[in-house]
């Protein structure tokens, strides 16, 4: 038999009746018998010993000695404001001069006017005028009181009207001669400036009291402090049951404080509420604090728990904030083993991205700037002398021409040739990747302790593990072509799982996210993910993985708006959070800036190759010894038929010949690394090992023979 017995107070009931104290968490405890004497139940809290904590063992948060509004980068973006700000209101009105002066000019005979009858009532001494005309309408009712005022009025102000008017005939005659002296003795410039700032002077006692003459060059607006209790109303307007229910609990664990050009506040939500709730609902957050949808950007801050919230609400649209100013546009250069500059933040912070062991997967609807974003990554990696670009631009558009230069392999067009020179690139990678990984293995201990690429290994060139990137816009039009697609997607997947390790990483951008145009191989394995505007759900988690949508994050309407917020997307996978980023933009003049620099660094280093230096073949992959590597496989293999040979015994073959390159091939892929030479695979009845006749896919010799005479001829026409 037990019962309830809450500790605490000493209780006076009886063994049988429970406490109705109910401040204090339940203990079960066994009942007496009736007949037995009732003890004092035991807590069961005394049978463990308290322990009690120091202050030095409870965790805390230390806040920055300096408030962020004072940090560097924030009193850099005030200098650049306030001198933006004087420099266009100097140069608006220096331009307007003219104007001002005419406006004196049309309002001096009235300023003149008002003088003379300024100066003519201060010697009148009008304010004892007013008295003595008061006095004169009091007289109708009290003549001698009238009469007592009106004099004594007179008896204060005769002195002074007669001091007033010698000092107006002394003031009146030392002008007449300063004027005449200055009429025989001052040059005519000088006489015209002082006539000029008589007129501004007259012109402005004549100016209208509701028209200055010196309009505002900026017109600020004005925005409403943000408060507690404007969250609080805001928070409460989201629909959110328990943020707006009577005793929601919602407190505010700092001040809300400036924060760049906005306010910060920093929210604890009722217990049970997360900041990812608050997050999925922005417009409604929006609505609720009375701002523009593009001035409200929640975050969560999962590092304290996920029932904080730090909301920052712009002064500002980002949409209308201009464009997004490059660091390294005119100057500087980047380094492949640090974080490249890749935009801001809603706060005006520079948002910064790792490109060494990460992929990068860039999605967006057409026009929303992700050839802007995969731009701004390729031109910092372009500034580092050490890495080889690999750039193929899938639409044709000449969007990263003026990158040529620096490029080992390049290709912008959108046609069939095209496309099979990027499927190209992708095998000639992937055996890329197998052979870094193969010399990475062999260094010893002192030289990679770690098995990873240093800058150390990079910059010795003995060993070419320097760092690759691959850049594949538009990357749909491969993944999705009838005749490259599959083998690509599969070579994609095993750089991006291999690759990284070593020193390459690849950069997709693409305008139509779906299992067919971006593998799920492919952006299931990438790290780095940019999401600018997308249709919908199924786009968004695309892009950004499976659950970004239910979890908060949405690059859809309305939390993102199409062409309004071009530029503008989630960025997830180079922070420890998730951040809404606004990309720096490059026109094409700044790319062919950058790329003059990024080769003048490239030709002091010794580093130019491929294509940028006129060569169309490298040498470390023998891209066109595979017809040659089919002969000698030809000559080899056993089971050899006038038809030709099955396309499963040639990969056996090569794969024997060229581990380092062949491994892994199967028939699609011999077959897709073929159709650049115009060869197709076709069926061929044959007999296998054991004699029966079987129709599999192979390769005839007179194709490959015909193909052979293609090349040769190709190579006797080219000048030497």
């Amino acid at each position: 038999m037990s019962l309830i017995q809450f500790p605490g107070k000493p209780s006076a009931e009886p063994s049988g009746v429970a406490s109705t104290d109910t401040d204090v968490a339940p203990r079960v405890v066994e009942a007496t018998p009736l007949d037995e004497p009732v003890t004092a139940p035991v807590s069961v809290d005394q049978q463990h010993e308290v322990v009690d904590v120091f202050p030095w063992q409870q965790p805390d948060e230390r806040r920055p000695l300096v408030p962020p509004a004072f940090t560097k980068e924030h009193r850099a973006t005030a200098l650049r404001w306030y001198v933006g700000r004087l420099a266009h209101r100097t140069k608006y009105h220096v331009i307007r001069v003219p104007w001002y002066q005419g406006k004196t000019f049309m309002y001096a005979p009235r300023g003149g006017a008002r003088l003379v009858m300024g100066v003519w009532n201060w010697m009148r001494v009008s304010e004892a005028r007013a008295i003595q005309d008061q006095a004169v309408r009091r007289a109708s009712d009290n003549l001698k009181e009238g009469a007592d005022i009106y004099h004594a009025a007179e008896r204060v102000a005769a002195p002074k009207r007669k001091t007033r008017c010698t000092v107006f005939t002394l003031v009146g005659v030392a002008a007449v001669g300063g004027a005449i002296g200055l009429w025989f003795f001052v040059p005519s410039w000088a006489l015209l400036l002082i006539v000029c700032a008589i007129i501004d002077i007259l012109g402005y006692l004549g100016r209208p009291v509701d028209r200055p003459l010196i309009g505002p060059a900026v017109v600020s607006e004005q925005y409403v402090k943000l408060t507690s209790d404007i969250v609080v109303r805001g928070l409460s307007s989201t629909g959110i049951a328990a943020l707006s229910a009577k005793d929601a609990v919602i407190t505010f664990p700092a001040p809300i404080q400036r924060d760049g050009e906005g306010w910060r506040a920093e929210v604890d939500l009722p217990h049970g509420t997360t900041a990812n709730e608050v997050i999925k609902v922005r417009n409604k957050l929006a609505s609720g604090l009375r701002r523009q949808l593009g001035c409200v950007w929640p975050e969560s801050a999962p590092d304290v728990h996920e029932g904080r919230l730090i909301l920052w609400v712009g002064d500002k649209d980002l949409a209308k904030k201009g464009y997004v100013r490059w660091p390294l546009a005119m100057k500087g250069r980047h380094d492949f083993f640090s974080r490249l500059p890749f935009g801001e933040e809603p706060r005006g912070r520079l948002v910064t991205i790792p490109v060494f062991q990460h992929n990068i997967i860039i999605g967006a609807i057409p026009g929303q700037g992700k050839t802007g974003a995969a731009s701004c990554i390729t031109c910092a990696e372009a500034l580092d002398p050490t890495v080889e670009l690999w750039i193929h631009e899938l639409a044709g558009k000449g969007d990263y021409d003026p990158l040529e230069m620096v490029s080992h392999r390049f290709v912008s067009g959108i046609d069939d040739e095209a496309i099979a020179y990027a499927a190209q690139s992708l095998r000639m990678l992937r055996a890329e990747a197998m052979r870094r990984v193969a010399v990475l293995k062999s260094l010893p201990r002192d030289i990679c302790p770690d098995k990873h690429i240093t800058r150390e290994i990079a910059d010795k060139r003995s060993l070419k593990l320097w760092p690759l990137v691959a850049v594949f816009e538009e990357c749909q039009n491969l993944f999705s072509h009838a005749d490259y697609g599959k083998q690509a997607g599969d070579d994609a997947e095993f750089v991006i799982r291999v690759g990284r390790a070593v020193g390459m990483s690849l950069i997709f951008s693409t305008q139509r996210p779906d299992k067919d145009a971006l593998p799920t191989g492919v952006s299931g394995n990438v790290s780095i993910k940019f999401c600018l505007y997308v249709p919908g759900q199924v786009e968004n988690d695309m892009i950004l993985g499976t659950s970004s949508y239910q979890n908060g994050l949405r690059a859809t309407a309305p939390n993102l708006r199409p062409e309004i917020d071009a530029g503008i997307g989630i960025l997830k996978g180079a922070t420890p959070i998730p951040l809404i980023v606004k990309v720096a933009y490059l026109n094409m003049t700044a790319k062919e800036r950058i790329a003059k620099r990024a080769r003048a660094l490239r030709e002091a280093a010794g580093t130019l190759s491929g294509v940028a230096i006129g060569e169309t073949e490298d040498p470390r992959f023998e891209a066109t010894s595979l017809l040659d590597d089919l002969q000698v496989v030809y000559a080899s293999c056993e089971r050899l038929d006038r038809q030709g040979v099955w396309s499963q015994d040639l990969c056996a073959g090569l794969a024997e010949l060229r581990p380092d390159v062949y491994s892994g091939w199967d028939p699609d892929a011999l077959a897709a690394a073929l159709k650049p030479y115009a060869i197709r695979t076709v069926q061929l009845h044959m007999p296998d090992e054991s004699g029966t006749r079987r129709t599999r896919y192979g390769l005839k010799r007179e194709l490959l023979n015909k193909a052979l005479a293609v090349r040769a001829e190709r190579r006797r026409l080219e000048p030497s």
